[in-house]
C-alpha cells in the first residue's frame, strides 16, 4: 500500500458505480457537487468519486472505502446553474476522510493492486473473459456505453475485467465488488461468476417462456380463459357474469318473443358466459342484452273500444279539425267492430302553431296507447333509423326501436314529427329508411341493424307531421295518408283561447283566475293587431306576455286582480304590431294584389308593373323563383296575343321596357299560383286601366290564357279575409275545395270561380 495521501474535492455518485480508465458524461445538479467541481476546475485537481454506502440507514454521509480517482476533461455550465461534465477516471484509490463544507471535501490513499498471474494462466482467463464477453453481447447483456470491439481488443487482464464490468449489465453491488476488490485473478474469477450468473438467468427466463408457449400452445385458447377466469373468480369472491348471465336467462325466458329472436339472445347469453368480464367485448355484450331484454317483445296496451269515450276526449283536447277527429273515429270503429283493421299511418301537414302535435297526444288518450315522440329535424345518417351493427364501438339501436323501448309496449302511438325536414348525406338517405318503416307489408320484419333480428313494428300506430308536403319524398309521401289542417279562422282561434290558452298560460305563470282575467274583446284585439300567423303559438306567447306582467304588477302592489280589456291590452303587450291595411286597397294601375300560401299560413302580396321607354326587355325583381319568373312570361306572352295589342301598334313592345316587382325583395317568392296576377298587373299597367284594390286573385296561367287550379285554397282565403278584401277570384277548378270550406271563412267576401283570363281581367278591372 502507498503511504501517499492526497486531499481533494469529492462528489457523490448516487446513481451507479463507475469503474477506472473509462470516460462519461456526468450532469452534476446538486449545488455541492457543482461547487466540487468549481474547486477542480480552479485548482486544477483531481476529483474524487465515491458511491454513498446505504448498507447501514443509521450511518449518515456513509461512503464505501474505495472510489476512483478522476480528471476533468471538459465542462458545459447549463442555464439552470448545474454543469455537464466529462470525466476521465484515473485509478482506485482508498478513501480515509470525509468532511462536509459547502462541498465534500476527502482524503484518499493510492492502493495498490496485487498482481501474481502467470502468463499462461493470463492467456487462459483472458480467454475464458472474452468468451464471456461475446456471450453476454450475444444474449443482450450490454450498457452500450463501451464498444464491443474496443473491449475484445484489451490484452490486459486488469483493463479488460474493469471494461467488462462497466460495460455489461451487472448489479451495483456487484459492480462495487468488483471496485473494491485488488486482486485481480480474484477480480477476474468474480467477473466471470458475475456473467455466467447473468447468462443463467437469461436461459432460465427462455427456458419458462419456452415451457409456457408450449404449454399454451398444446390447449386451446378458450380451456386457458375458463380456467384464469375461475381463479380470478375464486380469489376475488366475485361470480358477476355468471350472476348476470341468470338474470338474463331469467328476463329471456319471460320475454314472450319468438322463437327466432329466443334463439338469438340465448346463444348471445351462452357467448357471455365465456368472455372475460374484464375484456372489453363482456361489456359490450352484456349492453347488447340488456337492449335486447328491454324491448317489449310481448307487451302490448288495450286499446279503447268505447268509440264515444274518444269522441268526447278529441273533442275536449281541439276545437275544430273535424276532418282528423272524423278519420281517427272511422279507424277506431273498424278496430272494434273487427278486431283487426290496417293501421293507418297519418301525415298532419299544416303551418307551426296549428296542433299537429298535440293532435297526436289526444289520439293517444283516445286509443289508449302509450305515446312517444320522435324528432326527425335534422337527421341525416340512416343508421340513426335502422341502428348500427353491434360490432361497431359506441353501437346502439336505431331510434324507431328505442322509441318502443322508451314507450314500454310494443303497439304505441310513434309520432314522427317533422318528417318533411330529414336529410341525406354520405352516411345514407334516411327517407329511404323510412320507407321500410311506414309500409304496412315491410314493417312486420323491420330490419334494425343492431338487434339482428327482425322487429315487428305492425302494431304501431304512427302519425307524422310536416310543414310543407312538397319537400316529402314521393315514395314516402305514397305510403302516408295526408290530412291537411289548415290555418285557423278569427272565430277558431278565439275559441282556442278563451277554451284552452287562456287557462293554461295562468296556470302555468301561477295564476288563478280572480288574479287574472280577460275579456273577449282583449282576445280578439290582441288575434287582429297582435298576430298574423296560421296557427296560435303567437297567439298563446301574448297570453303568456300579459300573465307576466300581471304577475309583476301583482307582487309590486301595484293592483290586485289583472283585468285585461280591449282598451287596456297596450299597457299588458305594447303598441299594437299590426294595424289594418285597408286604407292602402285604393283602386291602382299596374298594382294587383296576389294569394300565396307559405309553411306558415297563406300570405298576400302586391305585384308592381311599370312600363318605361326602352328595347322591349322583361325585368323582375323581388327574389323570384324559377316557377315565378315562367308565370311572368307566360303573362307577357298571353298579353301579347290579346287583340287588344294590336292597337298599340306593331313597334310599341319593343320600344318599352316592362318592370315586374314584388315589394319585400329579401325575401324568395315563387309557386305557381300568381300567373293570373301578373298578367292582370302588365295589362292593367300596358293599357292603363286601373285594377279595384279590394280585389285579390291566384291561379296559374297558361299561353292561351286558361287558368289553373292551386292549393292552399283556405289560408289564401283567410289571408285575404284579414286584410280586408272583398272579392276574391279562384281557379273555376278548385269549386271542390271551396265547396268544403265553413262559412265563417267566406263569409263577407265574395268568391268569383273564374276559367279563363278573360273573365279575370272583367271582375278585376275598372273601366
Amino acid at each position: 500500500m502507498s503511504d501517499k495521501i492526497a486531499e481533494m474535492a469529492m462528489i457523490s455518485l448516487d446513481d451507479g458505480v463507475t469503474m477506472p480508465e473509462i470516460s462519461f458524461y456526468l450532469d452534476v445538479t446538486k449545488k455541492d457537487a457543482c461547487e466540487a467541481v468549481n474547486r477542480a476546475i480552479k485548482n486544477e485537481e483531481n476529483i474524487f468519486l465515491a458511491n454513498p454506502d446505504r448498507r447501514d440507514a443509521a450511518k449518515a454521509n456513509a461512503f464505501y472505502n474505495i472510489g476512483v480517482i478522476a480528471r476533468i476533461k471538459q465542462f458545459v455550465r447549463l442555464q439552470n446553474k448545474s454543469m455537464r461534465v466529462l470525466v476521465q477516471t484515473v485509478k482506485r484509490a482508498r478513501l480515509i476522510d470525509v468532511k462536509k463544507g459547502e462541498y465534500y471535501i476527502c482524503r484518499v490513499q493510492d492502493v495498490e493492486e496485487i498482481d501474481d498471474i502467470g502468463e499462461d494462466e493470463e492467456k487462459a482467463i483472458i480467454t475464458v473473459l472474452k468468451d464471456k464477453l461475446k456471450e453476454a453481447f450475444d444474449n443482450g447483456l450490454v450498457k452500450n456505453n463501451v464498444t464491443y470491439r474496443e473491449i475484445k481488443a484489451f490484452k490486459s487482464i486488469r483493463k479488460l475485467v474493469d471494461s467488462m464490468a462497466d460495460y455489461i449489465t451487472i448489479p451495483e453491488e456487484d459492480r462495487q465488488e468488483l471496485l473494491e476488490e485488488l486482486n485481480i485473478r480474484v477480480r477476474a474469477m468474480r467477473m466471470i461468476q458475475f456473467v455466467e450468473e447473468g447468462l443463467s438467468i437469461g436461459r432460465i427466463k427462455k427456458e419458462i417462456m419456452d415451457k409456457v408457449n408450449q404449454e399454451t400452445a398444446a390447449r386451446q385458447r378458450e380451456y386457458v380463459l375458463k380456467e384464469q377466469m375461475a381463479i380470478i373468480k375464486k380469489e376475488l369472491g366475485d361470480d358477476g357474469v355468471e350472476s348476470n348471465a341468470r338474470e338474463f336467462q331469467v328476463r329471456l325466458d319471460n320475454a314472450g318473443c319468438s322463437d327466432e329472436v329466443y334463439a338469438k339472445i340465448q346463444k348471445e347469453i351462452n357467448n357471455y358466459k365465456n368472455i372475460p368480464q374484464n375484456v372489453a367485448e363482456s361489456s359490450v355484450t352484456a349492453n347488447y342484452l340488456d337492449v335486447m331484454l328491454s324491448y317489449p317483445w310481448n307487451v302490448s296496451t288495450e286499446d279503447n273500444n268505447d268509440i264515444q269515450k274518444a269522441i268526447d276526449i278529441l273533442d275536449k283536447d281541439h276545437y275544430g279539425l273535424e276532418e282528423v277527429k272524423d278519420r281517427i273515429i272511422d279507424y277506431l270503429a273498424v278496430h272494434i267492430l273487427s278486431n283487426k283493421g290496417e293501421l293507418p299511418i297519418i301525415c298532419l301537414v299544416g303551418p307551426p302553431g296549428t296542433g299537429k302535435t298535440s293532435i297526436a297526444r289526444s289520439i293517444a288518450r283516445a286509443t289508449s296507447r302509450n305515446y312517444v315522440r320522435l324528432s326527425l329535424g335534422g337527421v341525416r345518417d340512416e343508421a340513426e333509423i335502422r341502428g348500427h351493427r353491434k360490432t361497431y364501438v359506441g353501437a346502439m339501436p336505431g331510434r324507431i326501436v328505442q322509441a318502443v323501448i322508451k314507450a314500454k309496449s310494443n303497439n304505441p302511438l310513434m309520432l314522427l314529427d317533422e318528417i318533411d325536414k330529414v336529410s341525406s348525406d354520405y352516411k345514407g338517405d334516411v327517407s329511404s329508411a323510412l320507407l321500410e318503416v311506414l309500409d304496412g307489408e315491410q314493417n312486420k320484419e323491420f330490419n334494425d341493424h343492431y338487434f339482428g333480428v327482425p322487429v315487428d313494428l305492425s302494431n304501431v300506430l304512427f302519425i307524422a307531421t310536416a310543414n310543407d308536403i312538397s319537400s316529402i319524398p314521393g315514395p314516402l309521401l305514397d305510403r302516408m295518408e295526408v290530412i291537411n289542417i289548415s290555418g285557423y279562422t278569427e272565430n277558431e282561434k278565439y275559441h282556442i283561447a278563451k277554451l284552452y290558452l287562456v287557462d293554461k298560460t295562468r296556470e302555468k305563470n301561477g295564476l288563478d283566475r280572480k288574479q287574472f282575467k280577460i275579456d273577449a274583446g282583449a282576445i280578439r284585439e290582441i288575434i287582429r293587431h297582435y298576430t298574423r300567423e296560421a296557427g296560435v303559438r303567437s297567439l298563446e306567447r301574448n297570453i303568456d306576455k300579459a300573465c307576466r306582467k300581471a304577475c309583476r304588477r301583482i307582487l309590486t302592489g301595484e293592483i290586485e286582480t289583472a283585468k285585461i280589456t280591449k282598451k287596456n291590452v297596450e299597457e299588458y303587450l305594447g303598441p299594437v304590431k299590426y294595424r289594418d291595411d285597408s286604407g292602402d286597397l285604393g283602386d291602382k294601375v299596374g298594382i294587383v294584389r296576389g294569394l300565396a300560401w307559405t309553411s306558415v299560413g297563406g300570405v298576400t302580396l302586391e305585384i308592381e308593373v311599370n312600363v318605361l321607354p326602352g328595347t322591349g326587355s322583361i325585368q323582375l325583381t323581388g327574389q323570384m323563383g324559377d316557377v315565378m319568373k315562367e308565370s311572368a312570361y307566360a303573362g307577357m306572352s298571353y298579353i301579347r296575343s290579346l287583340k287588344e295589342s294590336l292597337k298599340l301598334g306593331e313597334d310599341y313592345f319593343t320600344k318599352h321596357d316592362f318592370h315586374i316587382h314584388i315589394p319585400e325583395g329579401a325575401v324568395p317568392k315563387d309557386g305557381p299560383s300568381a300567373g293570373i296576377t301578373m298578367a292582370t298587373a302588365l295589362y292593367s299597367a300596358i293599357f292603363g286601366v286601373p285594377v279595384s284594390g279590394r280585389t285579390a286573385m291566384t291561379g296559374e296561367i297558361t299561353l292561351r290564357g286558361e287558368v289553373l287550379p292551386i292549393g292552399g285554397l283556405k289560408e289564401k282565403l283567410l289571408a285575404a279575409k284579414m286584410l280586408g278584401i272583398r272579392k276574391v277570384l279562384i281557379p273555376e277548378k278548385n269549386d271542390p275545395d271551396y265547396r268544403k270550406l265553413d262559412e265563417e271563412i267566406t263569409k263577407g267576401m265574395e268568391v268569383v270561380l273564374v276559367s279563363n283570363m278573360g273573365q279575370v281581367l272583367e271582375q278585376a278591372l275598372i273601366r
